[in-house]
């Protein structure tokens, strides 16, 4: 297990290199057990991972499922972001362990979880015991730029049975989760004219322009009713871009808004705000000119947490509360296919995206029971 997470660490999984590696060495652990996989690969590195337990494996190899229940589905992303500029204790991708820990990006946000989660699945495999359903293991390509991955799997969904329920291994820390925010990404652009910065007068500062919409808003809120489970909206603004040259008046400026939903909330209120700010500013100033699009949405998730599926995944793990959190996943996507969601893997949440990423190996062992505890509720 140690092994393999530290190959999927090393893999390097950022958007520039793409999945494909980490693909390869999923398909190689698994093959191990007798397991088939499949990968999806496009654009020379990006890829996604799908395998199946299923049943009528080659004779004499793995686990016999006889198919009576509905298939218990692992949906990861092998994608990471960046290491960033900040230096870190160990090199990001070198996947070293120091006391009882495997340090790098990815460690925690979610190699830790698929590792737990392939080896939980060989050694089920490797057990010979008899299953009343299918186990599918998909691991998915940018969940953390596009969702393209998760996308590309649900947009070609036939031919996959029926899901009973979906598990996420991303890090919760042995939460369950069943409800998070939802995503909307949204790019601002104001647009000015170009000119020589020796005449700035014979120009339309876009900067100058944004540092108006800025002001603006910092005094608006967005319209919600706060949500039983999560809370409040949220908003922040987190990249900006602008300028060519310092002897060029910029004629583009973008920022770049992160904007965290409730389950009600409509995109479309929200763009019809901006739009409001853009023709108040506007009427302030006749040069004024902006334009707003969205970059990404994904929708909240809210699994019911009485249903049977949570019901009897708390009862698989013992653990008898569940709780809703902040960061968005690919999980409204599988959702949409009809079945309940539950979120809940290794490591600590508050390290994703951080430098000195890492999780315990402790942990990944114990995610390693715990799912084989699920496998056997819902498909022995």
């Amino acid at each position: 297990m140690k092994k393999l997470l530290r190959k999927l660490i090393g893999a390097e999984t950022t958007a520039q290199k793409g999945e494909l590696a980490a693909a390869e060495i999923i398909s190689a652990e698994l093959g191990r057990s007798g397991i088939d996989s499949r990968i999806d690969s496009w654009d020379g590195t990006r890829a996604n991972i799908i395998a199946r337990v299923n049943p009528a494996p080659a004779a004499g190899v793995g686990v016999k499922s006889a198919g009576r229940r509905a298939a218990l589905l692992f949906a990861c992303h092998l994608d990471v972001v960046g290491a960033g500029e900040a230096s870190w204790k160990y090199p990001a991708f070198a996947a070293v362990e120091s006391d009882g820990k495997i340090y790098g990006r990815g460690s925690a946000d979610m190699k830790g979880g698929i590792a737990a989660a392939v080896t939980a699945i060989g050694q089920i495999v490797d057990s010979g015991t008899k299953l009343q359903g299918d186990i599918i293991l998909f691991a998915a390509a940018g969940e953390e730029t596009d969702s393209c991955g998760t996308k590309r799997f649900v947009r070609n969904f036939g031919g996959m049975p029926e899901f009973i329920g979906v598990v996420i291994p991303e890090p919760t820390d042995f939460e369950i989760i069943t409800a998070h925010r939802g995503m909307l990404w949204l790019k601002v652009t104001t647009k000015g004219r170009a000119a020589h910065g020796s005449t700035p007068q014979l120009g339309i500062n876009a900067i100058a322009s944004m540092k108006a919409l800025l002001g603006e808003l910092e005094n608006y809120e967005i319209a919600f009713e706060p949500h039983e489970l999560l809370g409040e909206c949220s908003m922040s603004i987190n990249t900006i871009t602008g300028g060519e040259a310092i002897n060029i008046v910029p004629d583009k400026c973008d920022i770049g808004i992160d904007i965290r939903t409730l389950p009600v909330q409509n995109r479309q209120a929200i763009i019809a705000d901006f739009e409001k700010i853009f023709a108040k500013l506007k009427r302030k100033n006749s040069q004024f000119d902006a334009q707003v699009s969205i970059v990404r949405e994904v929708g909240a998730l809210e699994t019911d947490c009485r249903c049977d599926f949570v019901r009897d995944f708390c009862s698989a793990v013992g653990i008898s509360e569940t709780r809703a959190v902040g960061f968005t996943t690919d999980g409204p996507y599988f959702a949409s296919l009809g079945a309940p969601v539950v979120i809940f893997g290794p490591g600590k949440p508050e390290l994703a995206h951080k430098p000195d990423e890492y999780i315990d190996i402790a942990d990944v062992e114990k995610a390693v029971e715990y799912y084989k505890n699920i496998i056997l509720k819902f498909l022995s």
